[in-house]
Formats: structure tokens, C-alpha cells, sequence
């Protein structure tokens, strides 16, 4: 996990941008102002066309925590998003945690570096809901309910399925459950993806092993214990990612099934499982920061995340869009990338509710160190 970097000449935010305000011309002809840190919806406003003006004016958008290579296909869908705007994309800390992000909005604020918008698990968007900006994109009724805030302040962008990656080069018999990775042949070869009481994906594995392990959504205490027994026999091994994985120092890894699809592209022998004991799945959450030091600029960029093709950049990296359902209803879906998407495993899918979340949440950050350590 990367320190964040602090950018030391960003200490002021100049002019019109500090108060997020943008001349657009109207249909007229005549300038109007708008306070674009303000605005709901584009339907409150002159349009997109009017949008697009002042994203372009402001001229570039501060993002946080996107890794350029592997993750939910965001280097493509920044690079594309730059090349049709001509917006530049300032990236912070591309290797950091949710956690991570909630810190830089706080401490940033104020900032010309500040994080325009943020990409989060959901309990991390729901606690925070009050340093979020209230926000609807376009295609707001594609996003089922239940998978965004009644106001706009947060809305899931894509997710996938806890899975068990394995390198069949190093590992003689890939585990396919959590109660095979307890076997001794697995020493020093497990890992997850950061620290779980500040990373949603390390988080996401907790809970999977709980279920896989007479716990429930109501309880994620035994995937706590059954991380310390792990790291107790020495199975465990603090920290992972798609770079550990390609070194060889978790040749087991327990990540989301689209990233693990990432490290198999880059590595052959990479295998991917859902395990057999555990159905777990989750999404992202996408926000616009209420201090957003480029309001207009970061609205753009959720329109084009929610836009089909920002979705269907989400598919080809091997996530699931949060709209996908409603585009292939309307086949506006890329059907070449649909069906390289993993298929889904059978039996029942477990979607936690956000009190639930937040009560494992607590769990875990209460009681992780001392149970399991450091490690993590």
C-alpha cells in the first residue's frame, strides 16, 4: 500500500473554482453564470452540452485510488474519457484504500488537489454521506434501488464476486473453499488484499470467509477467527495484490473475481475460483465530493461512467455494471464482453444491507488487531 502523497503548492484554490462557478453560454447566446457545485441534475440546467463547456473550462478533474492496469478496466476508461473531453486526469495515491480516500477528502479540503470524486465501498460513501455532493446522472432510473442514496449523494458503479486466485505454476492443488486453505501445503502463500478495516476488498474477503464458516450477514466474527487461525498456522501472509501475485509472494490470493480475471491476462497460469462455501458479492460506490474544486468537470465524469460507454468499459474489464440489466434489455450491452464475463456461481448470491455493512464494519475495525494483528 502506497503513502499518500501530499502536494505541496496546493494550497489555494483560485477565483471561480474555489465557489465552482462557470460562465456558459446559453441557446441565446447570452452568458449566464452557474454554480455548478450546486446543481442535482443536468436536467436543472442547460444540458449536457452546457456541462461539457464548463468541464472543459475547468479543464482537468482530481480522481483518487485508480490504478492505472487491472482494476475494473479504469486506465482504459481514463484514457478515453481524457481523448473525448480533453480533460486531464490528476490520479492520487492510485494504490490506496477507501479509507484512504475518506482522508484526503478531509484533509484536502480546500485544496486545488482535492478529491473531485471518489470510488469507495458502499459503507464508506454512507458514513460519509455529508462530505458528498448530491448528484443524479442521466440514467439514474437504470440504477436499481437499493444501490444508491434516495438523494444522489452515492450511487454503485459495478462489482463482482469474492473469488480464490491461485497460480497453478507454484501451487500443486489450487484450493477451491475457505476451509481448504486452512491445509498446511499452504504456508506462506495466502493472502488479501490490504488491511480490512480500511480496504472494502479485504473487507469483502472477511466476510466470505464468515459465511463459509457458520457465520451470517448478521455475523462476520468467525471470518475474523478464521483469518487468525490462518495467520496463526502461518498460512497467512500480510498484504496482496495483482503485483504480489505476479512476484509469486501470494500465489493464493482472495480478491474480486474481475481483478483476479486482470492478473490472469498479464499471467497465464493464473487460475480463478469462486469458492464452493461462500457466495459473496458486492459494489463500488461512485460520489462527487461536496468541495469539489472542479465541480462541473466531476459530474461530467459520472455522466460518462453511467453513460453505455463507460459501462460497457466497466464489462470489458471484467466487472459487472451496476446498469447491466437495463442495457441488455435495451441492447446497448457489448456483447462480445458479456460473454467473457465470468458466469455467475450457482445457489444464492449474498447482498449484505447497508446495516449490516456497517455492523460488520464496526466488528471487524473493533476487533481485527487483536485477533489476527498487524498482518493484513
Amino acid at each position: 500500500m502506497l503513502n499518500k502523497l501530499k502536494v505541496a503548492t496546493a494550497a489555494g484554490v483560485l477565483g471561480s473554482l474555489a465557489m465552482g462557478l462557470t460562465i456558459v453560454g446559453s441557446s441565446a447566446g447570452a452568458s449566464s453564470m452557474t454554480n455548478w457545485s450546486t446543481v442535482q441534475s443536468v436536467s436543472g440546467t442547460k444540458g449536457m452540452a452546457a456541462l461539457v463547456a464548463a468541464a472543459k473550462a475547468e479543464g482537468s478533474i482530481n480522481v483518487i485510488t485508480l490504478p492505472l492496469q487491472g482494476w475494473a478496466n479504469y486506465g482504459v476508461i481514463m484514457k478515453d474519457f481524457t481523448k473525448k473531453y480533453g480533460i486531464k486526469i490528476n490520479d492520487e495515491n492510485p494504490n490506496g484504500s477507501s479509507q484512504d480516500e475518506i482522508t484526503a477528502v478531509i484533509n484536502d479540503k480546500g485544496r486545488a488537489a482535492a478529491p473531485d470524486v471518489l470510488d469507495v465501498g458502499t459503507s464508506y460513501a454512507v458514513e460519509n454521506a455529508k462530505l458528498l455532493a448530491p448528484y443524479k446522472v442521466q440514467t439514474w432510473n437504470a440504477i436499481p434501488t437499493g444501490t444508491k442514496s434516495p438523494t444522489g449523494r452515492w450511487f454503485d458503479d459495478y462489482g463482482g464476486y469474492v473469488s480464490i486466485g491461485c497460480d497453478t505454476a507454484k501451487v500443486k492443488v489450487c484450493p477451491t473453499s475457505f476451509a481448504q486453505l486452512t491445509n498446511p501445503m499452504y504456508k506462506n502463500q495466502v493472502g488479501i488484499n490490504g488491511d480490512p478495516t480500511q480496504a472494502s476488498a479485504a473487507f469483502s474477503a472477511v466476510f466470505a470467509a464468515s459465511l463459509a464458516n457458520g457465520g451470517s450477514l448478521n455475523n462476520i466474527e468467525p471470518g475474523i477467527k478464521f483469518f487468525a487461525s490462518l495467520n496463526k498456522s502461518g498460512n497467512f501472509v500480510p498484504g496482496g495484490s495483482a503485483a504480489t501475485a505476479v512476484a509469486g509472494t501470494t500465489p493464493i490470493l482472495i480478491w474480486w473475481d474481475y481483478l483476479q480475471n486482470g492478473i490472469q491476462a498479464n499471467l497465464k497460469t493464473w487460475k480463478v475460483i469462486i469458492p464452493t462455501d461462500a457466495n459473496y458479492a458486492a459494489y463500488y460506490s461512485q460520489a462527487i465530493t461536496a468541495d469539489a474544486p472542479h465541480p462541473a468537470a466531476a459530474r461530467l465524469w459520472e455522466e460518462y461512467l453511467y453513460s453505455t460507454v463507460g459501462q460497457n468499459l466497466f464489462l470489458q474489464g471484467y466487472a459487472r455494471p451496476i446498469e447491466l440489466a437495463s442495457m441488455i434489455k435495451a441492447g446497448t450491452v457489448n456483447k462480445t464482453w458479456l460473454k467473457l464475463l465470468p458466469a455467475s456461481p450457482k445457489g444464492v448470491t449474498t447482498y449484505p444491507t447497508l446495516p449490516q455493512l456497517a455492523k460488520a464494519k464496526a466488528t471487524v475495525a473493533a476487533n481485527w488487531a487483536s485477533e489476527v494483528g498487524a498482518a493484513g
